[in-house]
């Protein structure tokens, strides 16, 4: 599974508007004895492409993020 689509399979599990943290995504590609912190840069990194294509939006606390920097949680568009 690449990141893009564990993100996106993430994303399509939950309701319409909710939201997932990239560590979600990056512990579903490393799988239960994997090291999740590993897959980090990758789900940034996919996280930066979907946004650009406009596939997801991005927040923190509520408040929508333009681009991605510190903290963050991922939505559908």
């Amino acid at each position: 599974m690449t990141p893009e689509a564990a993100i996106l399979a993430l994303l399509g599990q939950r309701a319409e508007g909710a939201t997932i943290c990239p560590s979600e995504a990056a512990r579903l590609l490393a799988g239960p004895q994997g090291d999740w912190r590993a897959e980090m840069e990758a789900v940034h990194a996919a996280t930066d492409a979907l946004l650009a294509r406009g596939a997801v939006t991005l927040s923190w606390k509520g408040v929508p993020m333009q681009k991605r920097r510190g903290p963050y949680r991922i939505a559908r568009r």
